[in-house]
């Protein structure tokens, strides 16, 4: 039973929100120190690629935005072990529930890589299929040769990741991100171009060091579940993991949304990525850039969320409305903040962010600065949008509500912000920018339906009638509100 109203006074009120930012703030910063170092391992292939060639630069970039939508599908499915765990622990369920849930994410990573690296196989053919350069097709191709086989562990990290965020210690992954970051930085710049006495791979070296780097994060993260004392005693890792149908269901209902929500803005950008490739090299080659310097401003509302995802899921799971009006208002205030200060750098140093992956002052790099510069001033407009839906997604998932949320991604993204994208990029001189200028478009109304969708949950007072025993069963509430509009 949910505790019955009371009225605080407004100095409790403050020092509640002021602690609940506090613990918002100590569990979102190392998820987004591991985000921003999951992050970091592709940004590290880009900027040394980008030193081997442009061409290299271009073509690892096809080739990732091929990977990247299952990929992140991948993430929505494991990760909603998060919230289910989370919701868990907020009903004081035993940690036996806990483990079954976790098995379940486990086992679905490696059913979800086996099947992507079937289609990953045929990078070449579908980037030739699709119109993409031969040459840039076939040096994708390479790449993804290398590169794809540290799926499964990626999607198994992250799926250990959650369980640990969950529990609300999200220190050991941190520390396997940041050392496998700085392993992949060194295999990188070994295996593109022959030092430290390995051989010169070129492009191929880049993905095989994000692979073995993706490897071992996760073998660092099995190594920390041990040592953990708290964390042993869930035995995340040891065989066997035994397939339980309603854990199961319960894991694929939540997560399958959310990785269709996500793969689906991710997508979007990764659609644009091969417009911006029928375009032309330069403009591939700065969106390819001003992409990766959003993405890692994006890290921050990302782990925002994830923080906001447990502690709401926390709530949740204990029928505490209070707590979960805190723990959203938390999220979300230090988000829009965030935002404003990232679109400020953007818009106030975009040739020192544009540095770090290309020499600025090269003659030849001239026209991917120049719109590189255009489109990371549209990237400084988007971003309160972008943290904002970020955020908002993630306080929805630790209501367990995640269906409606999808379709208002799907048509946002793919039924407003693409074809903006597509007619502004294709049909007036803006070209590039008016692809960006599309996607702009969508992320700001999937903010905004959010937005509604969490103020009408509020209004409705966040809580199913029915009490959170187990995922299945905090699921209940999701399925009948999904078929109500999103402000009635």
């Amino acid at each position: 039973m949910s505790a019955p109203p009371r009225s605080d006074p407004p100095s409790a009120v403050r020092r509640l929100l002021a602690r609940e930012v506090g613990a918002t703030l100590a569990l979102a910063g190392p998820l987004i120190l591991a985000n921003l170092a999951v992050t970091l391992m592709t940004t590290t292939d880009y900027v040394m690629l980008g030193r081997l060639s442009p061409e290299a630069l271009a073509a690892a970039a096809l080739g990732f935005n091929l990977y990247q939508p299952a990929f992140l599908l991948g993430i929505g499915v494991v990760a909603a072990v998060s919230p289910i765990a989370a919701a868990k622990l907020g009903a004081g369920d035993p940690i036996d529930g806990v483990r079954r849930s976790t098995h379940q994410a486990l086992l679905s990573a490696l059913l979800i890589a086996v099947v992507t690296w079937i289609p990953l196989s045929q990078t070449t053919a579908i980037l030739t299929a699709i119109g993409e350069p031969p040459e840039l097709a076939r040096e994708a191709g390479r790449y993804m040769w290398a590169f794809q086989w540290g799926l499964a562990p990626s999607l198994m990290f992250f799926a250990g990741r959650s369980v640990f965020a969950a529990f609300e210690r999200p220190r050991a992954p941190l520390l396997a991100g940041l050392i496998a970051v700085a392993f992949n930085a060194l295999a990188n710049y070994a295996l593109i171009f022959g030092k430290l006495g390995a051989p010169a791979l070129g492009i191929i070296g880049s993905g095989l060091a994000t692979t073995l780097s993706q490897t071992l994060m996760l073998g660092l993260l099995v190594l920390f579940s041990f040592v953990d004392p708290r964390m042993r005693r869930l035995r995340l890792f040891p065989l066997p993991w035994r397939t339980d149908r309603s854990e199961m269901a319960a894991l694929w209902r939540l997560g399958l949304p959310i990785g269709g929500t996500i793969a689906a803005e991710v997508g979007v950008f990764a659609a644009a990525t091969l417009l911006m490739g029928l375009i032309g090299p330069a403009t591939l080659g700065a969106h390819t850039i001003a992409l990766q310097i959003a993405s890692l401003a994006f890290m921050v509302p990302l782990g925002l969320g994830q923080a906001a995802t447990v502690r709401i899921g926390r709530a949740f799971g204990a029928r505490d409305r209070a707590s979960i009006v805190r723990a959203g208002i938390a999220a979300f205030g230090v988000t829009l903040a965030f935002a404003v200060l990232s679109a400020a750098a953007m818009i106030a140093a975009p040739r020192f962010l544009i540095s770090w992956f290309l020499p600025i002052d090269a003659p030849e790099n001239a026209a991917t600065v120049a719109i590189a510069i255009a489109l990371l001033r549209v990237a400084a407009i988007f971003q309160v949008f972008d943290a904002s839906q970020a955020t908002l997604a993630n306080m929805l998932r630790g209501l367990h509500d995640s269906r409606l949320p999808l379709i208002i991604a799907i048509v946002g993204y793919w039924g407003i912000g693409a074809p903006v994208g597509a007619a502004l990029g294709f049909a007036t001189p803006l070209a590039g920018v008016g692809i960006w200028i599309g996607l702009a478009t969508g992320l700001a109304i999937v903010s905004v339906l959010l937005g509604m969708r969490w103020l009408n949950k509020a209004r409705r007072g966040f809580l199913a009638p029915e009490p959170v025993q187990g995922a299945s069963a905090a699921l209940i509430g999701e399925s009948r509100s999904d078929r109500s509009a999103i402000t009635s």
